[in-house]
């Protein structure tokens, strides 16, 4: 290193000593903050909290629903087993009247929905002693299975190999004459089992709506138990006592939140909707159209609108709308008054038998006015087990002997029986007071009612139309009897008190379609408002004008009383024509003249509503004979033909 000069030496040294006092002074401020920091810090933090020690939760596993219904019978001592095809109740009515029964002859019953259960087990039902399968069989539509025995008929059809030996079994059918295929699913089941090696131990039994199905029910049962006691040596045991199902429970301290206010399904679904939209899952639809059809008149005609935006409803034209309607609110509360009950008490109403699958008659918990209100039909005449169990209530003991008689099938009871609701029972009745909890039990489901849509998706994407015409009469003994849905209906206005008024509604699909091509021509028949699909039709047909497509001919027959009352759609019709989307509009006004006129005069269509179905077809026959030169037995076969192949559909309503 070069020596340096003092004055050098002195400057570099007293610089040093500087920087040393200034190191001196930022590592004392530095070390100051940062313990101040540290100080703070430990000062100011939160206490670390403890970790919660989580204990393991017992989560129940999901229930999963037995599907064999051997193992339910075995374990609960069964040997009676009443399956049922039903599509608006009455078959399941039935098949549960049955399954009670079996206790007063020493048997236990189950109903059961051949949905829920492993139906390929009916061959071993044999291995329960003094067993016996009744099947309560509904046909739906055109001689089709109902929706829950679907899956069943399709086994049947399926299972050639199946050994049914050892199955006991009856069966009773549930119809109407008026349709083609009358009792068609009972039918095939009594004729399949056997062929299946079943041994039929009482005869099929047919019960006629278009009759009176209860009495054909009632009758076909008296036969029918007596034979069952033969087959298996068993005697009845001479208890015509009440056999309730169910228990009453009433709820006085519980959220109103859990209980049921009308919904079909799921609590609150019809505060917050989600799709998919069904049967157990209404859409709450706006009524955005409801005018009158007539122009004058004493009946009312009336057209909805009803408005499905955002649901991801989706419809074809022949479709049907199912509504489910509410009973009158007058009504409701003279059932109050009658039983002299508090109709706003919740209640459940729970199932003796604690292996059911049914475990409450309708939704609960909920009130007794909402029950007779939105779940129980109150205007239904009650059948014959309903007023037979009711009789132990009158403390008359001549209203008691009336109700039995009424409830029989003896001459003397039917000429006491007139066809009127519960309410009108218990006023002619006064001594008669039954418990409500038991009325409730006793009493049927309000079913859905179900319209063909009026309106065509490729027009109203967004829109279900609906034609009714409602139901109002007075009865033989002075009373006026309104029909449960279309009065509802009717009343249902577009606003009501500033809200909107909605309907709980679903689609049912139909087989009931256009040609799937557009150039095949259509004649249309349908009277009154049977017009309701058409105008689906004939909208549908306008559109695919409209988009330039070819289209056949169109042709409609409509029929009603008067042209200045009750020409149903008679500007639509009419500009229909005019436009060229009807090739043909033919109308017959059957009372605007002396003599009658109808359809016979136009197209050789007899105008009875409820042998309409079988008139129209009588009428193809006639022509095809004519037109085609066939026999009656060729001209049949074309026609029957004419059905398996989708040209010849119908839409019946009975």
């Amino acid at each position: 290193m070069a020596d340096m000069d003092p004055a050098t030496t002195t400057q570099t040294e007293s610089m040093m000593e500087e920087e040393a006092s200034l190191f001196s002074s930022l590592d004392i401020i530095l070390v100051t903050l940062l313990a101040g920091v540290v100080l703070y810090f430990v000062m100011n933090r939160k206490k670390p909290e403890p970790i919660p020690e989580f204990k393991k939760l017992d989560t129940p596993a999901p229930t999963t629903r037995e599907t064999s219904f051997i193992e339910k019978m075995k374990k609960t001592g069964k040997n009676i087993i009443v399956f049922y095809g039903s599509q608006t109740g009455t078959g399941e009515e039935f098949a549960n009247r049955l399954s009670k029964d079996a206790q007063r002859y020493g048997m236990k019953g189950m109903a059961a929905d051949p949905e829920e259960y492993e139906m390929g087990e009916l061959s071993r039902l044999s291995e329960i002693p003094n067993s016996l399968a009744i099947f309560c069989m509904a046909t739906y539509g055109e001689g089709d299975p109902t929706d829950n025995a679907q899956d069943f008929y399709d086994w049947l059809q399926e299972n050639d190999d199946e050994d049914l030996s050892g199955l006991n079994y009856t069966v009773f059918a549930l119809g109407n004459k008026t349709y083609e295929h009358y009792n068609a699913m009972g039918k095939y089941v009594d004729k399949r089992l056997e062929e299946l090696g079943a041994k039929r131990i009482f005869d099929l039994g047919l019960g006629d709506d278009d009759g009176n199905l209860e009495e054909d029910f009632v009758s076909w049962r008296e036969q029918f138990w007596p034979a069952v006691c033969e087959h298996f040596g068993v005697e009845a045991l001479g208890d015509e006592s009440s056999i309730r199902q169910y228990v009453v429970k009433e709820h006085t301290d519980i959220n109103m939140n859990k209980v049921y206010t009308g919904e079909i399904g799921r609590l609150q679904s019809f505060e917050v909707q989600k799709p998919p939209f069904d049967a157990k899952n209404p859409f709450l639809a706006p009524v955005t159209v409801n005018r009158r059809l007539n122009k004058a008149g004493d009946r009312h005609l009336m057209h909805l609108e009803l408005d499905i935006t955002g649901s991801k409803i989706r419809y074809e034209s022949g479709d049907h709308v199912a509504v489910f309607p509410t009973n009158d609110s007058a009504l409701v509360n003279k059932l109050g008054q009658l039983l002299g009950v508090d109709l706003d008490v919740v209640i459940s109403l729970n199932n003796l038998d604690e292996e059911s699958n049914k475990k409450h008659p309708f939704p609960c918990p909920t009130t007794y006015r909402t029950a007779l209100t939105h779940y129980l039909d109150i205007t239904q005449s009650p059948r014959t087990n309903v007023l037979y169990e009711l009789a132990q209530y009158a403390s008359d003991p001549k209203d008691q002997e009336n109700m039995r008689k009424m409830a029989s099938s003896s001459p003397e009871g039917k000429v006491i029986c007139i066809v009127k609701p519960i309410i009108h029972i218990l006023e002619d009745m006064p001594s008669l007071k039954p418990p409500i909890d038991h009325l409730c039990e006793l009493l049927p489901r309000l079913q859905a009612r179900y319209y063909s849509i009026a309106s065509s998706s490729k027009v109203h994407p967004n829109s279900i139309h609906i034609c009714a015409v409602v139901v109002e009469y007075e009865t033989k003994t002075g009373r006026t009897n309104k029909g449960v849905a279309t009065n509802w209906l009717k009343n249902k206005l577009v606003t009501d008190n500033g809200h909107k008024s909605t309907v709980p509604m679903y689609i049912r699909k139909s087989q009931f379609r256009l040609p799937f091509k557009a150039t095949n021509p259509v004649i249309m028949i349908g009277p009154g408002t049977g017009i309701a699909p058409f105008m689906g039709f004939i909208q549908e047909r306008g559109w695919l004008k409209q988009q330039g497509k070819e289209v056949g001919e169109t042709v409609m027959y409509f029929g009603c009383r008067h042209k200045n009352e009750d020409y149903l759609y008679q500007e639509e019709l009419e500009e229909a024509e005019k436009t060229g989307v009807l090739t043909q509009l033919n109308v017959a006004f059957s009372r605007d003249q002396e003599h009658k006129v109808r359809l016979a005069s136009v197209c050789k269509i007899c105008l009875v509503a409820r042998n309409m179905a079988k008139d129209v077809q009588a009428a193809f026959y006639e022509i095809t004979e004519e037109l085609g030169g066939m026999t009656r037995t060729q001209a049949t076969d074309y026609v029957k033909k004419l059905m398996t192949k989708g040209r010849y559909s119908q839409d019946v309503w009975s």
